[in-house]
């Protein structure tokens, strides 16, 4: 009964081998390989060397400094909510958790065209500041509708682990009370410390796709906005097409991820187990 319920595993298991064959082990080979390789086959360091090419690293630079901002303003926003929001009964907070998942249910590309009919130069946004009698903002094609764009999309991915980190710790925030602790010691000593892996893995699922983003720079920036995305892109699919160069580049950004995790798994190793005080 063992070896045919081991067996029977084996088998459940087979459409998701053959899934990640397929589509992850496979792909992610031919990128390393052509990566590494030129168009006669010959090993070579040219293509993942050309990261640091000018024409490379300018947009590479460009898209880690909006990628940082984005970054920056979902951990602004999401970690007060965290805070708020585990305060709530877990009815209430899992109402208002399904709101800021309900967007994500919904194309990306229908989230990101939202945003351009808000932020063009006659969108929803510009008609009521006009409504208000308000001067008109002319956002569109601006890095700042990239960023507004992509921090919309990405918010969940960081007010979640951090809202799950905080959630885990009303115990010690009501015994710090208790002991007579103020609001104020309670966020340094006991919140910040140990929602500090949720912070950590919400930053690695911002910053890191938000770097390789190249379709909304297109839709909401116009193509006047060269991010590191698009070069990789244009690598790919343009007239010029060089699979070699692209896949150069993502070798790149796959470093940097890796970086991310690596960075991720040290300050998640049960630092918060240990004392605080």
């Amino acid at each position: 009964m063992g070896k045919l319920k081991n067996l029977g595993s084996k088998l459940l298991a087979g459409p998701y081998v053959i899934w990640m064959l397929l589509f992850t082990v496979i792909p992610l080979g031919l990128i390393i390989y052509n990566g590494f390789t030129n168009s006669d086959g010959r090993f070579t360091f040219k293509y993942v060397a050309a990261i640091a090419d000018p024409v490379n690293a300018k947009p590479l630079l460009l898209s880690f400094e909006m990628s940082l901002i984005v970054t920056v303003v979902c951990l602004l926003l999401a970690f007060p909510l965290a805070v708020i929001l585990s305060k709530y009964s877990t009815d209430k907070n899992s109402f208002i958790v399904m709101i800021f998942i309900l967007p994500m249910w919904m194309n990306f590309m229908l989230r990101t065209l939202a945003w351009r009919l808000i932020l063009l130069n006659n969108g929803f946004l510009n008609q009521f500041l006009t409504m208000l009698g308000l001067s008109k903002v002319y956002l569109m094609n601006t890095k700042a509708a990239i960023i507004f764009g992509t921090a919309y999309d990405y918010f969940p991915f960081m007010v979640l682990p951090i809202y799950n980190a905080v959630v885990k710790i009303d115990k010690d925030i009501n015994a710090a009370k208790d002991l007579g602790a103020t609001n104020s010691v309670v966020l340094r000593k006991i919140i910040l410390p140990l929602s500090v892996p949720g912070i950590v893995s919400g930053i690695t699922m911002v910053l890191v796709p938000s770097m390789s983003e190249f379709v909304i720079a297109d839709m909401l920036g116009g193509g006047k906005i060269y991010l590191i995305g698009n070069a990789i892109e244009q690598a790919f699919n343009s007239g010029y097409a060089d699979v070699h160069a692209g896949s150069g580049l993502s070798m790149s950004l796959m470093v940097l991820i890796l970086i991310s995790i690596v960075i991720y798994r040290i300050f998640d190793n049960g630092k918060e187990s240990e004392s605080i005080w």
